[in-house]
């Protein structure tokens, strides 16, 4: 085929900046908001500055800016790619879809999909994985790819806890996600994604501990179903993740995994304390 296709993605996909660059990854980062200054996510600044930082002030997040996807299109464009598939955190709760889209309206030269992963974290980072291994492949078309990777969405399920709902009703990314009364009772929910990419209550739970435990149990249930990628993410929460993980990781069925920390803009809306599970499927 005479196509030549790059990936581009943003930086709340959470793959290391290394396999990024082994896999050719393009990415653009969110931006990190101060009263002093402005900071690139994973660029500038990393998880553990964001948590040292919270009692003095809880920054602001914004998305890339319709030049910096321009930029980084046309540089690709320059480079003698012919086509590019761009995928991005859920447009339910960043314009960053919505920008990238605008952005590559504007660009005739060169061809351009836009995809809304519906997700976040390794939810994001396995559909670019996805996406990247067709690419090496080099058996299908781009239409073929952009078809595969649309469809490979449903496919992939994310649950987290989070220590309080605090930064997630700051941030304003509370979406359908009830529990003002709860919080009193102690009561936490455990939270999924739903099919508009939207935080909703899948679950919930009577304290911390126990919140864990049922994390652990939805995790387990999935990967009873099929083959899958299971992922195990956090913020500031390494030693009560790092359990989950070990619980999972060796089970039938799981195929791969991976472990880390979400991104600082991320932790912004999430605050210290959260544990996430993205399992997908293998189709």
């Amino acid at each position: 085929m005479d196509e030549k296709i790059a990936i581009v993605t943003d930086s709340t996909c959470d793959l290391s900046a290394k396999l990024m660059e082994e896999k050719s990854i393009n990415f653009l980062p969110l931006k990190i908001i101060y009263q002093e200054g402005e900071y690139l996510d994973r660029v500038d600044i990393q998880p553990g500055e964001i948590y040292e930082h919270f009692e003095q002030e809880i920054p602001s997040t914004s998305m890339p800016g319709p030049e910096e996807f321009k930029e980084i299109y046309q540089k690709l464009e320059q480079e003698g790619f012919t086509h590019i598939i761009s995928i991005h955190i859920s447009s339910g709760l960043s314009a960053t879809f919505n920008v990238g889209k605008m952005a590559a309206e504007e660009l005739k030269n060169i061809e351009i999909e836009v995809i809304d992963s519906k997700g976040l974290s390794m939810a994001l980072g396995r559909l670019v994985l996805y996406c990247s291994d067709l690419i090496e492949q080099q058996e299908l078309s781009f239409q073929e790819i952009v078809k595969k990777v649309k469809a490979k969405v449903g496919a992939i399920d994310v649950y987290f806890v989070v220590k309080t709902l605090k930064y997630l009703k700051k941030g304003g990314r509370i979406g359908k996600i009830t529990g003002t009364v709860g919080e009193i009772l102690s009561i936490k929910p455990i939270i999924s994604i739903d099919e508009d990419g939207v935080y909703y209550n899948f679950d919930k739970a009577r304290g911390r501990r126990k919140s864990l435990m049922r994390l652990t149990e939805i995790a387990r249930d999935k990967i009873s179903q099929g083959k899958c990628y299971v992922d195990v993410m956090h913020a500031d929460a390494e030693e009560e993740a790092r359990e989950i993980y070990n619980k999972l990781r060796n089970l039938d069925n799981v195929k791969e995994t991976y472990f880390g920390e979400i991104s600082p803009v991320m932790a912004v809306h999430a605050g210290p304390g959260l544990i996430g599970v993205a399992i997908t499927r293998e189709q």
